[in-house]
């Protein structure tokens, strides 16, 4: 795939970048070199790689799925000027 100059603007005003008329050209050939290495990219047989994160073997840390008040309500609501129950309360707006 090749782009062309009208293809340039295009990206350029989608993008919202303010490209002049001399700056098309060096962005033309930029963005057909970088799709020639995803090209290449395509070329390479991956069947029977599995994804990873890291190229050594590990499992990722997870911590259990709890729930809970965090252990410090008394802390979260201590400088409120007004509180009931580890809640805020705030005046009424609506009517």
């Amino acid at each position: 795939m090749s782009v062309d100059a009208a293809t340039v603007r295009r990206i350029a005003h989608l993008a919202r970048i303010a490209v002049t008329d001399d700056e098309v050209p060096h962005l033309q050939g930029e963005l057909n070199a970088m799709l020639a290495f995803v090209e290449q990219l395509s070329e390479v047989d991956v069947d029977g790689v599995e994804p990873m994160t890291s190229v050594t073997p590990m499992q990722m840390k997870k911590r259990a799925d709890m729930v809970n008040d965090g252990e410090i309500a008394d802390q979260v609501v201590a400088n409120a000027p007004s509180t009931e129950d580890h809640f805020f309360l705030v005046p009424k707006v609506v009517e």
